[in-house]
């Protein structure tokens, strides 16, 4: 259905009918001789204007034109030996050679009607049915639900992943030979390759809070009650404190939570947030390591005073010390002067 929105979406209009095989997706069963039809596809016809129709076994005119773009196809677009084409790499170099191909065939004079194909259907496209608005839904794939886990499945295929933003949101899903296109609204937002059943495709970039496919280890900071709200607001460094007191089995969390809080409001979110930082990194959950870091804080010099080694600069000991060392070293005899 895709294709066929595509292709009519180009012609500009719908035809009477469509002609295709027998496939499954298009005829369900033949019951006496008589085609049962895919419900969808009798849908999808409701829903263009034209019937969805197959051809006849055995029978030329229907048959014979239903595979005349088989023929096609393997002579001038599928590589083979014949025609000298290299392989396509993605499925987006095959459409380009379609639409290549669909260029130079349409805009020369055919062999039967001596008339240029492009130039014929601009006489036709007026008595074509008018295109709805949207396309079938149908065309885009299997609706499904993204699950709370980031991740859907179409049919019976593995389940793959999607960006977390998306969790929650209705989107299509569809299978084809190129990678499996997920939709919403419309618009493409990942492709995946083709995988089997027990194989899922799971890609680390949409899930940003779980680093290495690590979930339970990596919990995320989720405030409740005001208390946990005002220690949270210091600054990153409290939330790191926290992630890390926790998992060491640190005593009266809240309490120092409490200290901590109090201590900002008096010498600034800053300075404890740097300090909770630096006692997240050390391992230092006691009691009074906050104070004693702040403390370090204070009494250490601006970070612009600071002699950091470089091609200029030297944090290694001068010589002035040996220099006072060789003036009270006495001058030996045979070096003095007569």
């Amino acid at each position: 259905m895709a294709c066929l929105d595509t292709t009519l979406l180009r012609i500009g209009g719908a035809p009477t009918y469509v002609l295709t095989d027998n496939a499954k997706t298009v005829t369900v069963e033949h019951i006496a001789g008589i085609p049962v039809r895919h419900p969808q596809m009798v849908a999808a016809g409701w829903h263009y204007g034209c019937q969805v129709v197959s051809c006849v076994p055995y029978d030329p005119e229907s048959k014979g034109g239903a595979e005349a773009t088989v023929r096609i196809a393997k002579a001038d677009l599928v590589p083979t030996s014949a025609n000298l084409l290299a392989a396509y790499d993605t499925v987006a170099e095959l459409t380009d050679a379609c639409l290549t191909w669909c260029d130079a065939v349409n805009s020369r004079s055919h062999r039967a009607t001596g008339l240029i194909p492009a130039s014929r259907l601009d006489i036709e496209r007026t008595t074509l049915h008018v295109l709805p608005i949207e396309p079938l839904a149908l065309a885009l794939g299997e609706e499904r639900r993204t699950a709370p886990s980031a991740s859907t499945r179409c049919a019976t295929r593995p389940r793959r992943a999607i960006p977390v933003p998306r969790c929650g949101a209705g989107s299509s899903a569809r299978n084809s030979p190129s990678p499996c296109t997920k939709s919403v609204d419309l618009s493409e937002i990942w492709r995946h390759q083709l995988s089997t059943p027990g194989v899922p495709q799971i890609i680390d970039e949409h899930y940003p809070d779980h680093p290495d496919g690590r979930s339970i280890h990596q919990p995320r900071l989720q405030p409740g009650s005001e208390a946990e709200i005002a220690f949270v607001g210091i600054g990153p460094g409290a939330g790191r404190w926290l992630k890390e007191a926790g998992p060491a089995g640190a005593t009266r969390i809240r309490a120092k939570m409490a200290r901590a809080v109090e201590l900002a409001t008096v010498l600034g979110n800053a300075k404890v947030d740097q300090a909770l930082g630096l006692a997240a990194t050390a391992g230092r959950f006691a009691d009074d390591d906050l104070l004693s870091i702040l403390g370090h804080i204070a009494d250490s010099k601006p970070a612009g005073e600071v002699v950091r080694a470089d091609e200029a600069h030297s944090v290694q000991n001068g010589t002035a010390g040996w220099q006072a060392l060789v003036q009270l070293r006495p001058v030996p005899r045979e070096l003095t002067a007569d």
